[in-house]
Formats: C-alpha cells, structure tokens, sequence
C-alpha cells in the first residue's frame, strides 16, 4: 500500500447534511430461542435433539458437541484452562480473559515472554517447557478441564497428545474464540497489518465513552489496566481477528473491519490470492444485518468487494473509480475508508503536529467534518483511526446525533498514546533518539519509516532490521530491500527464525547486500549490533540521529541495551 504525502490544510466545519443522515440502527444479535431451549447472555449451547430409529430421544455425541457441552460446563463452573503456548501475543490475552472471567489458568511455553509476567502477577501457573507434569495435580489425580493450544504448537506436542489420551478436550484457538465470543456483538479487527493498532484504539475509545466492552488485543497497551485485555460485562467484544491457520474463520462478527490485505504469512498461505479467497470465507461469517468495514485505499482488500471483479461503471486501480457497491452481499452493509475521496469516510489535508503525530480533515462522502488530531505518526495511523470512527458512527448512530459522537470519538483519538512495541520510545542519550517496532513485513517497514521521517525530519535515520522467518525473508527479500533503502543506514541482522528451519539459503547476509542506495551492512549477532552501534554513535556524540530496530523477534532487547551501554560510556567519560 502506498501512502500519500503530507500536506497543509485548513480547518473545515461539520456539514449540516451529515448530521441530519441516519446510519444502520445499531443491533443485538442472539442466536433464535428453539424449542429446546434459549440462548442467554453467556452464550450457552443448545444441544438439537433428534429422533433413532426406534423413535427415541437421542443426543447427537460428535466432537464439537461433545467440546460444546464441556465449554459450557467450564463457563458455568469455572473449572481449570491450561494454555498450551500461554507465552504468545495471542494466547496470552486469552488466559488473562480466562483469569478475569474467574477461571483457574495455567500454561507452558519454551520460553519466557513479557506477556507472562503479567500472567503470573494475576495468579497463573506457568511452566516453562511443555511435559505432562504441567497438566497433573494431586499426583495425577486432578487434570484440567480443557486445553486450549496455541496455532504455533504442532500436534504432536506432549501435552496435546496427553490431554487427548486421558480425554481432556483440546481446543484450538479459532474454536476456543468462536465461542467465547458468543452471545456477543463481536468486533472483529482483521488485516494484514495494523490490527492490533486498531482494536487498541477502538477498545481505548469506546471504554473512553463508557462502553462496558471486552476487548482481547494480540499486544500490550500501557493505557489498559488488564495489560491486552479490557473486561466489561457489556455486550461488545472488540477482538483482533488474526488469519493465520486461519484463526477468524471461527468467529461470527457483528462487524467485521479489513484495515488491508496483504501476502503476508507465506508459510501458510501459498499466495495472496489465497490469502483473498481465506478472507473472502470470513466475511462470509459476518451475522446478517451486520457490517463490513473496510480499508479502500488497499488494493487487496478493495478487491474483496467484488470477488476479484471491478464493480460496474469503475475504472482501474487508480484512485479514479466510483464509490464501491453499497453491498457485495444481501446480507450485510459495507463502510469504506481511506485517505481518497471515493470513500465513505476519508482524511484529506494529513500534516505533522507539535505532539509527533497526525492532523487531518475528516471528510464524510466528499464533505468536510471536523480536524482529527493524534499523538501517534505516520499514515498508517491514520487509516486506523478512520477505522475506528467508522465502527463507532456504525454502533452508535442510533443512539445520539453523529456529530456529537465524532467529537467524542475525537477527543478518546487524541488521548490514544499508542501500544507496546509500535514506534516505541525506549529513550535519548547523546541527541541519538532510540525508537523500537515490531515492524516485519515490507508494507510494515516502509510505513514506519515514514513515521520516523515524519516525526525527525531533520535527523540521520540508522534502521537495524531483524528478519522474521526464513519463508517471509526468501519470498520478499526485494520488496525488504526496497522499504529499507529509504533509511540513511541500515544494518541486518542474522533471521529470527522462530517456528522454522534454514531451508531457504537466503538470510541476512544476502538481504544487506540487496538494499540499494544507503550504507547497508550485515552483523549476524544482537550483541555485536550494541557494540557497533554504541562505538559509532559515541565517536560522534550530540549528532541529531534516530535508532530505529524492526522485527517480531527478539531485536526489541537491541534498544534499551543500546541505551545502557551508552550511558556507562558516558559516565566512564565524564
């Protein structure tokens, strides 16, 4: 995706005809009362009762509703969970949910993360390494009630193949989360990128307006008090939706948001068309009466409205085509954004603030609406803040005038700082600025330098990249090399290579060698990255310099070592 380039602008008022324009109402969605039986607020299952052949009652005794009538029983006892890969962004919120929902947690990993600290401070039992002993209490007299395992965990693994050989039912996430999520108003975050960003920022929003929501995030948000969670008892859920093994193929949205779409996990996904057509199966899982969302800006997404086929009376992917088809299905409404008028919702004038962020217009089918302002940078903020405004007008609308929701939303937009690991501040020393991003993928890398630039427009800017799997490195090495050559110098480290195995031959030395026009240079280790980085900067101390570390692995220790090496050479100095 390509972002526009900043630009002035003038403050513009609130169109009369917007406020007077009524949205979809606002809607509960419950399962249908049967003869059965009923759904209630907790999302409890049905069993559909059918006749033998001897005319009799029966149950039917699948699988999954063998996993149902358990899930039940946990959610009405409050029996004991074990995470299997509890370490993860994405496991990790789900057992803090669990520990809040009343649950006793427990969970493995082969190593131990940020996110458990927190786990173990709210009173979860975590084990480092997976063994059948981490499932057994009383000396193998009590196991838990279920398990629920990671996607980043094989099969074969220890305690998966335990819980099943004494008849503990194993979840995976995309079952555990469709039915936690019942009996809600689902909000599903979903994207190539920016997910995690953007339902933070809603979460931050709507509990800012009093909405008693859940909320579980894939990442750490300093203005949450549950780490990556917010727990409500109301009836939104607001979840980052992942599509990885394809995870949201469980859920069943009220709304559904794409913030892009991209070829981004190619050890799942072969190309990006088969990313589209996986997409393409979640919207299908939006309720009827629901709403998609969805990023216009972003080719890939765009092209899910009309399953790969311009809509009539469009033009080409220029920028200069009608406004999408109000429905690419009878059964639910569709809500563009982006930074280009043909979309419902659009920024037009984005320009730099004195806080480091964005301004921009808000703009409402071509008319002017009100100066949004916010603390954090780059484009890519942007959109998702449009995001969140759209979800918002789409929940709300029914319930006070649009304008005064939008100047709520503004206000919580403003106060919004931002997430763990997402243009993170770690620190100054030396006028050497030291910013850390879990920034991966090409389309990721360019957008926060962008931001950088945005924010240090006169300052050198030194990227250290840590590539993240073999796979993704093999098969975007030259878009990589493309995103990094807009840095002043770059330095590469060896692969993270998390789940995987060196069977690509391509690595960090290649990439370094690929990037055209900065000074690029290979340093296979993190620690010989500190050393260097400290002697060069301290060569030349209170030179206006930015540090900026990229990577979803471990090059996030890069920062603040870097930080402390250099202050111990100050004070050596001094």
């Amino acid at each position: 995706m390509k972002f526009p380039a900043l630009s002035t602008s003038k403050t513009l008022n609130f169109p009369a005809n917007l406020i007077e324009k009524q949205k979809i109402p606002f809607q509960i969605f419950l399962r249908k009362i049967s003869v059965q039986g009923k759904t209630n607020r907790s999302g409890k299952s049905v069993h559909a009762l059918s006749k033998n052949n001897s005319g009799s009652i029966s149950i039917a005794t699948t699988v999954t509703e063998e996993r149902d009538r358990v899930f039940d029983s946990l959610r009405n006892e409050k029996g004991w969970i074990h995470f299997v890969g509890i370490g993860g962004c994405g496991l990790s919120a789900l057992a803090m949910l669990a520990l809040k929902q009343g649950y006793e947690v427990s969970g493995s990993d082969i190593e131990w993360s940020s996110f458990m600290d927190g786990l173990q401070e709210a009173g979860a039992l975590l084990h480092l390494g997976h063994s059948v002993e981490n499932m057994q209490r009383n000396a193998a007299s009590r196991l838990p009630d279920a398990i629920v395992v990671s996607s980043s965990i094989p099969q074969h693994n220890v305690e998966i193949l335990y819980a099943k050989s004494v008849g503990v039912p194993v979840y995976k996430r995309d079952h555990w989360l469709g039915k936690l999520t019942q009996g809600y108003n689902l909000i599903a975050v979903s994207g190539s990128h920016g997910k995690s960003t953007t339902a933070s920022m809603l979460a931050y929003v709507l509990d800012g307006m009093g909405d008693n929501l859940t909320a579980v995030v894939g990442a750490h948000v300093p203005q949450f008090s549950g780490g990556n969670i917010v727990f409500g008892d109301g009836w939104n859920f607001v979840l980052e939706a992942d599509e990885y093994d394809g995870c949201f193929l469980g859920l069943s949205p009220y709304i559904a948001i794409v913030t892009n779409l991209d070829w981004e996990h190619v050890d799942i996904f072969q190309n990006e068309e088969a990313v589209k057509a996986t997409f393409r199966k979640f919207l299908s899982r939006i309720r009827v009466g629901g709403h998609l969302i969805l990023c216009g800006d972003s080719e890939g997404a765009y092209s899910l409205l009309t399953d790969g086929k311009q809509p009539i009376g469009s033009h080409t992917w220029s920028g200069l085509r009608s406004r999408p088809l109000e429905k690419c299905s009878d059964s639910y409404n569709i809500t563009t954004y982006g930074t280009t008028s043909f979309n419902d919702w659009h920024a037009s004038s984005i320009r730099p603030n004195l806080k480091g962020g964005c301004d921009y217009t808000l703009c409402h089918q071509g008319c002017s609406v009100v100066d949004i302002s916010l603390q954090i940078p780059g484009v890519h903020n942007v959109l998702n803040s449009l995001a969140v405004i759209a979800t918002v007008v789409t929940l709300f609308s029914d319930q006070s005038p649009i304008n005064n929701t939008i100047n709520r939303v503004s206000l919580h937009l403003n106060n919004f700082i931002g997430i763990k690991r997402r243009f993170e501040m770690i620190g100054t020393i030396y006028g050497c600025h030291i910013y850390d991003d879990y920034a991966h993928h090409p389309t990721e890398v360019g957008a926060v330098i962008q931001a950088a630039r945005q924010r240090f427009p006169n300052k050198s800017l030194l990227v250290v990249f840590q590539p993240h799997t073999y796979s993704r490195l093999a098969a975007l090495k030259d878009d990589f090399a493309n995103a990094l050559c807009d840095a002043d110098q770059v330095v590469v480290t060896g692969v993270y290579a998390a789940r995987e195995i060196d069977e690509q031959n391509v690595g960090g030395r290649e990439l370094a060698a690929t990037i055209i026009g900065p000074p690029s240079e290979y340093i296979p280790t993190l620690d010989d990255v500190v050393d260097k980085l400290a002697f060069q900067i301290s060569e030349k101390p209170h030179r206006n310099i930015v540090v900026l570390t990229l990577g979803a692995g471990n090059i996030t220790t890069v920062g603040p070592k870097l930080l402390y090496e250099m202050q111990r050479r100050l004070q050596v100095n001094s």
